[in-house]
């Protein structure tokens, strides 16, 4: 027992854990067909509910899981799996419907008509006397985690955000403030409300559809899942005292000790590479980590313009592309950051302290 908990702690550090999520990511948007599938599906759930069954024989695993804070957000990853899956899936049959030339299933559907009332409306009533059941029992048996009033002298270790916010939160640790509480928020929102005017092809609309809509589709769950709700699960479950990062069967010890030696890219290039001091003006201090940022910019966009995304820039325009563009980029340097502090210790690419500037 003592070395599967082990063995499983040092697989869940940020690196691996990270990696293994985008490699499972992309299995699963890459292959959907067979992923999607029963014979693929159920061995992983029975596989995922058994190492579920399995942490909880352990009294740190059952006592996070079991924490009134944490219960909806197992709940939630268990529903949101199961209708991301579920999607996935009609989709892929659709699309086997239209390869064997077949009508998909929404356009069979056309002709089985019924009144909003009283058939909707009575379904939805019996829904809503369920969901006010199930809250009634649950308001029972788990207890709202109200703690004690305010007390400036003592802060709760770790101190941790609503769960909505833990992915903010975790973005904290390498972004400056300005970028993880406000610039990236504003673009997710912004994001939001400029699909439907980037993506305005009608092709795979009012069914469902993974293959017309593979790059879409994709792209928005690499957001959903990978940059939001695991993040969440991080800041959730493997944040300890502190903010270290703990393994799933590691007790939470608050007096744990990571040494970090954090430095910044003109750091790098000016006292390790270069061998000499960092100059005095800023400008030139960062004009390295200025110029990269620049380039990682404009240069890729431009790249793709003229190579593989050239019928995108040609169906898109100049504008929406270049929008669309930035927005892709910004979601991309998420993980690339992390992966820089985790592997390099890399804190800032840009840090301008003078003007309170870091990147």
């Amino acid at each position: 027992m003592t070395m599967i908990k082990d063995a499983v702690n040092a697989f869940c550090s940020p690196v691996i854990i990270f990696t293994a999520s985008m490699v499972c990511f992309y299995l699963f948007v890459r292959f959907p067909r067979q992923a999607t599938s029963m014979a693929v599906s159920l061995p992983l759930l029975g596989l995922a509910l058994a190492g579920f069954a399995f942490g909880l024989t352990d009294d740190h695993f059952r006592k996070i899981i079991t924490t009134p804070d944490n219960v909806p957000i197992v709940g939630m990853l268990f529903i949101f799996l199961y209708f991301t899956w579920y999607a996935v899936r009609k989709g892929v049959i659709n699309d086997q419907r239209m390869e064997r030339g077949e009508s998909t299933i929404e356009q069979t559907e056309t002709n089985e008509k019924v009144l909003v009332f009283p058939y909707l409306i009575f379904i939805e009533f019996v829904m809503a006397l369920a969901y006010a059941i199930v809250l009634v029992v649950w308001s029972i048996f788990l207890k709202a985690p109200l703690e004690e009033p305010a007390n400036p002298t003592i802060s709760p270790n770790p101190s941790k955000a609503p769960w909505y916010f833990l992915g903010l939160q975790e973005l904290l640790v390498y972004f400056d403030p300005w970028i993880a509480g406000v610039l990236l928020p504003t673009f997710i929102i912004i994001g939001l409300c400029a699909i439907p005017y980037i993506d305005r092809d009608t092709d795979g609309s009012g069914y469902f559809s993974f293959k017309k809509r593979r790059a879409v589709i994709s792209t928005y769950l690499f957001g959903f899942w990978i940059l939001w709700v695991l993040l969440i699960v991080i800041g959730t479950f493997m944040r300890g005292p502190n903010w270290n990062f703990f393994g799933p069967f590691e007790k939470w010890d608050i007096h744990k000790t990571v040494p970090l030696l954090n430095i910044n890219l003109s750091e790098i290039i000016f006292i390790k590479w270069l061998g000499i001091g960092l100059p005095k003006l800023w400008i030139v201090r960062e004009l390295p980590g200025i110029l990269l940022t620049l380039g990682y910019f404009m240069v890729p966009p431009a790249i793709l313009a003229k190579t593989k995304l050239k019928s995108a820039y040609q169906k898109l325009g100049p504008v929406r592309y270049a929008v669309l563009m930035m927005l892709l980029l910004v979601m991309v340097s998420v993980p690339i950051k992390m992966y820089l502090r985790w592997a390099f210790n890399l804190k800032y690419i840009v840090a301008i302290p003078e003007f309170f500037f870091n990147i």
